[in-house]
């Protein structure tokens, strides 16, 4: 540690003055470093110093005829072997939204919030740049950057690219050379993150994190022609396992930095020099996908006494000798001492000084007028060497100094930066953004696949919008719930421009689709769509002028609102149905639609009635559809609505398939009126629900459920399930930490239960049963069975919460088993890899635990569960929330925050959303589901994946409306994009497939499951041997290999995808990409750096990827959680169509 100016033990100061020669104006500086040691020279600079400062004066005050002239200083520093080297790394954080909204923040607007202008940041950066080609600059939003780039002039553009080709900003592309003397010359150019925003680690699905980085890289590549090359993760709180290795060595990154980690492991990390450290995110793919990884020993900013904004306390360089205050080796011993406590615990002899924090550089030579003189100065002291750097240029010596690192598994959640201050609130919090963004995501890759099938036209509508509104969501005070409230609702009016415009281009391609007689090839079969009646054309265009008849969607259905569903189908009028299958294999889905009648009957494609079932709509649901309909639409709703309507839907993968439904005639057929009963109508202790073989037991006197039993499965466990409250600290007593939009704090634990005995209401027909309860006035919810699953869905109603006692209540929900976990539970990351969690425990040091429930709480984007040696229990979710395992068997989730204290963090507001209707405000009700099974143990994995990716991908609706004077002509139009005697493997999806402007199609393939232990070649081995081999005794034990290795038996194994059945066209040529398509693969694995870890014995087992595509076959392998990008040609690409 740092004693006084020492580095690594030895004392670095001044030697004695004695017998030393005094430097004068002719001294070689450089020469004298030769020659003398640096302590010497150090002390010799530093008595000439002295000197030069007496002489300035006469006795009383009369001054010696010195001069004031300018100095040239000398900025051009390089790395000094053998010197402790501080790369000085200037840089801006600028947030995309978050106390103002990302546009104010641009221009400059509402500085009554805060004085930032992000458009004065960049352009006084690029004068700064201008006046001297040693100097650089960072920079990582390019939301931001975006919006200044298009109001600059050719001229001004030209002069840009060129300060980024010569490696002043932030691009970055290596040149190494030595130099005569020894010194490394570093050439630069490339960038760092790339993405449009700095995104959350916590709250945002990995498909979306992918989509916002490919966006800004995209942009990087066509403007600038660079390649990001280092990761700039500085202000997310806390840090995924999916960052390091998906969104870090996935994408060719060299190097990952951040600055907010845990204080308990900070704290040991610098006593034991760990800060940097080779993190392997993935077990799966093991070392094939680690990175290189700096923890800043501070925060993102400089140390104390060096920030130089405009009205900053930091004392600047004086160095006039004219002027009173002369400072210069003041400052420099200031800059010594504290590059020497940084170098005390940090390896190698280069330390990193981030030379900025938030909106900074507003007027950028306040900062780099301060920078050139430490350099100057610094330098000519000579005991410690400065220059102007990147972290590109930081990450490049490290790897040349050939240390070996720390290795660093798992993630850096959750995130505390004092005992009482867990960061773990904003899993949840804005749990009504939450749930839209990923609605939209979804939307997102439905958008993108028809247009595709369709053909991109640049004229019409497209995705640009939404997937513009999409990235700035992905922000670390966006989708995490942490910006003020009216920056959410300008986040969520972007999401909804975007909605609108992606919303038409969907229309016109299911019209398209509908509508074409152009013939398909589908494989290697050619085939056509059904001749479709004029009727069906007609009114799919119909939506293209006037966007009435035909809807890609009902963006309200979630609150039982739909017109096109709800219209009166009496005097023979029907409603059409277009359903729509964004995923890769077969599908069988239960559809919910509003209608207003109960006389309905619904026919499929062929024009066979299928079976359908009505469920009565609940009084709750009714006001809730009344309120906030009224409140997004400004008038309350007309129909009458009476009836959910259920029918099952069979869907071909990537297709859609068309269903009517009409009025039935009165002794015809006609869907099923759900049977009605209430708890208190039953004559049994027990009430079962379920018409399949997964049964829900009731207690019918206290209303709960009890049992959960799988016929199929043999599973049968005790099962509850309730709720309950946080009372949020409002930090009054002796630490004055309150509960906030960052920070969650409970004060207590309160149980909800009902406040009068309310029956439960049981609706049972042929496809699914519903089970409604209401707990008070603020929480309801809906159970639902179905008869082809086995699993429940829970439907929740959450709000207002009260808080008219002055308390805030962050409520949760319990799903209780008698699993006996021992404490384990297991977390996804970002929809991803599954996470080992310990209760009270963490993985690189001894947790003190000062908050026992917030400590425990993680980051839910997929799914939690647990498990014992017999049995698991899994709980999927429909949005971000954060979950924990607080007792054994029992998982929680947080579901929604109101509170009444800001937690000091810095968004300075209340996290108190509401709603207002004729000027009456009151709070957010928000309504979503979760998912829970439980299987024997080992099976579980199986539904996570599958039902994980419908839960992500749901069924697209388009309805129309089919007047009673044309006669209906089945059969109906349906369609699939793919052979429609393929399907993708049960272990593989399509996360995206895009036309660009370029006309290639991009296209990206995960493979959903992961390895529990051991390396892929284990399972990839597993998987070969049991093609070429036929000893039956010995593919048991094979089987039972993968059985221990893998996340399960049978699909934790290398998956491979037919090209071809997967294009209906001649593919013409394959490229297999980084993960953000901006480099081919092979190159950027050439580029690779590979570090060396401590304690490797360099015998890990090798690591199996998928293998080349073959031009011939066209078949892609996928290993074990490994997702593959790839170009695809064809020789004409508006395949479907005109």
């Amino acid at each position: 540690m740092f004693d006084g100016f020492s580095y690594k033990g030895e004392p670095v100061k001044p030697r004695s003055y004695a017998g030393m020669a005094w430097p004068n104006e002719n001294t070689d500086l450089q020469s004298l470093r030769q020659a003398k040691g640096v302590q010497e020279v150090a002390a010799m600079a530093a008595a000439a110093m002295f000197l030069l400062s007496l002489t300035i004066y006469l006795q009383g005050g009369l001054w010696l005829s010195v001069e004031s002239k300018y100095i040239a200083y000398n900025t051009s520093g390089r790395i000094v072997p053998g010197k402790i080297n501080v790369h000085l790394v200037p840089h801006s954080h600028d947030d995309v939204g978050w106390l103002k909204t990302v546009d104010q923040y641009y221009f400059g607007g509402n500085n009554s919030i805060r004085g930032a202008c992000v458009q004065n940041v960049i352009d006084s950066v690029m004068s700064a740049l201008f006046e001297d080609k040693n100097r650089k600059f960072i920079y990582v939003e390019m939301a931001f950057f975006q919006r200044w780039w298009r109001q600059q002039s050719e001229a001004m553009k030209i002069k840009v690219k060129d300060l980024v080709n010569s490696g002043q900003l932030e691009f970055i592309s290596l040149s190494l050379d030595l130099t005569d003397d020894g010194f490394i010359i570093f050439l630069f150019l490339g960038t760092r993150n790339g993405g449009m925003c700095m995104h959350d680690e916590a709250t945002p699905h990995y498909i979306d994190l992918i989509d916002q980085t490919t966006l800004g890289h995209k942009y990087i590549k066509d403007e600038f022609g660079q390649l990001p090359r280092v990761g700039w993760q500085i202000d997310p709180f806390g840090h995924s396992a999916v960052q390091a290795y998906l969104l870090g060595a996935e994408l060719g990154f060299d190097s990952l930095f951040f600055a907010r980690i845990d204080y308990q492991d900070r704290a040991k990390r610098l006593k034991e020099k760990n800060l940097e450290v080779v993190w392997r995110g993935s077990k799966s793919l093991g070392s094939t996908s680690q990175i290189f990884t700096g923890i800043f020993p501070r925060h993102y900013d400089p140390p104390d006494g060096f920030t130089f904004e405009i009205n900053d306390v930091s004392p600047p360089i004086q160095d006039d000798v004219l002027l009173f205050d002369y400072n210069v080796q003041e400052r420099v011993n200031a800059f010594v001492a504290a590059a020497l406590a940084q170098a005390n615990v940090t390896r190698t002899n280069h330390i990193m000084w981030l030379m900025g924090t938030d909106f900074r550089y507003q007027y950028a030579n306040s900062w780099f007028r301060q920078m050139d003189k430490f350099i100057h100065y610094v330098n000519q002291d000579g005991r410690v060497n400065a220059l102007y750097s990147t972290p590109s240029i930081y990450t490049d010596v490290k790897y040349a100094a050939d240390e070996e690192w720390p290795l660093k598994t798992e993630d850096f959640f959750p995130y505390a930066d004092h005992p009482n201050a867990y960061w773990t609130g904003y899993f949840t919090s804005r749990p009504s953004f939450k749930g839209y963004v990923r609605m939209m995501s979804g939307y997102y890759l439905v958008a993108r696949q028809l247009e595709f099938f369709k053909g991109r036209n640049t004229s019409g509508p497209n995705t640009d919008a939404l997937a513009d509104a999409l990235a700035i969501a992905q922000h670390h005070d966006a989708v995490s719930g942490t910006e003020r409230q009216h920056v959410a609702a300008d986040y969520a009016l972007r999401l909804s421009i975007g909605y609108k415009e992606a919303e038409k281009l969907v229309a016109s391609s299911l019209a398209s689709l509908a509508e074409s007689t152009s013939n398909i090839r589908q494989g290697n079969a050619v085939t056509s769509f059904q001749q479709e009646p004029k009727w069906f054309e007609d009114l799919l265009m119909h939506v293209w002028f006037y966007r009435v008849s035909l809807v890609a969607s009902c963006p309200l259905l979630n609150i039982s609102y739909c017109p096109p569903s709800e219209a009166d189908l009496s005097d023979g009028k029907s409603l059409v149905v277009v359903v729509y299958n964004p995923l890769g294999w077969k599908r069988e889905e239960v559809i919910r639609i509003p209608v207003s009648t109960e006389k309905v009957m619904v026919r499929d494609s062929s024009g066979g009635e299928i079976e359908s079932q009505l469920l009565p709509i609940s009084n709750a649901t009714l006001h809730i559809r009344r309120k906030y309909v009224k409140a997004y639409l400004g008038e309350s709703p007309h129909e009458a609505l009476k009836y959910w309507l259920a029918f099952s839907a069979s869907l071909p993968p990537l297709g859609f398939n068309t269903y009517i439904v009409s009025g039935a005639k009165q002794k015809g057929p006609s869907s099923t009126i759900s049977l009605v009963q209430t708890s208190n109508e039953s004559t049994n202790e027990t009430i079962e629900v379920g018409q399949g073989s997964l049964k829900l037991l009731y207690s019918a006197y206290e209303g709960k459920l009890s049992h959960y039993l799988n016929s199929r499965s043999l599973v049968t466990s005790t099962a509850g399930q309730s709720y309950s409250y946080y009372t949020g600290n409002d930090g009054t007593d002796k630490d004055p930490q309150a509960s906030g939009a960052y920070v969650f704090r409970p004060n207590s634990t309160l149980p909800i239960k009902p406040q009068y005995q309310v029956p439960l209401t049981v609706m049972r027909g042929p496809l699914l049963d519903e089970v409604h309860q209401q707990l008070n006035s603020w929480i309801s919810q809906v159970t639902r069975v179905y008869k082809g699953k086995e699993h429940a869905e829970v439907e929740f109603t959450i709000g207002p919460i009260p808080v008219d006692d002055g308390i805030g209540k962050e409520i949760t929900t319990q799903i209780t088993t008698t699993i006996k976990s021992n404490r384990t539970f297991y977390t996804d990351s970002n929809g991803r890899d599954f996470i080992k969690r310990v209760r009270d425990s963490r993985t690189d040091w001894e947790l003190q635990v000062n908050q026992p429930i917030a400590g425990n709480y993680y980051p839910v984007n997929l799914g939690i569960y647990v498990q014992d040696n017999s049995t698991e229990l899994s709980v999927l979710v429909d949005r971000s929330v954060g979950g924990s395992s607080l007792v054994d068997g029992q998982i929680e989730l947080m579901l929604h925050r109101r509170l009444l204290h800001d937690d000091s963090r810095g968004v300075g507001e209340v996290l108190n959303e509401t709603v207002c209707v004729l000027d009456r405000c009151e709070g957010l009700t928000i309504q979503g589901k979760f998912f829970l099974r439980i299987d024997q143990l080992g099976e579980g994995a199986k539904w996570r994946r599958t039902f994980g990716q419908e839960i992500y991908s749901p069924v697209l609706l388009a309805f129309s409306e089919q007047d009673g004077s044309n006669e209906i002509n089945f059969p109906l139009p349906t369609f699939s994009g793919i052979d429609p005697s393929y399907a993708l493997p049960n272990n593989v999806a399509v996360i995206t497939l895009q036309e660009l402007d370029n006309g290639k199609v991009l296209l990206r393939l995960a493979h959903l499951y992961e390895l529990c232990g051991g390396s892929a070649l284990h399972s990839a081995s597993c998987f070969i041997r049991m093609l070429y081999y036929n000893n039956a005794e010995f593919l048991f034990l094979v089987g039972m290999l993968c059985e221990k290795t893998g996340e399960d038996k049978d699909y934790s194994v290398m998956a491979s995808v037919e090209l071809k059945k997967i294009f209906p066209k001649e593919i013409f040529k394959v490229t297999e990409l980084s993960l953000s398509a901006n480099q081919e693969r092979t190159d950027m694995e050439k580029r690779r750096l590979v570090w060396k870890v401590e304690g490797s014995t360099g015998e890990e087992s090798k690591v199996v990827r998928g293998g080349p595509v073959d031009p011939a076959r066209l078949v892609v392998e996928l290993a074990p959680m490994e997702i593959r990008t790839f170009y695809v040609d064809f020789d004409h690409l508006q395949m479907f169509g005109t």
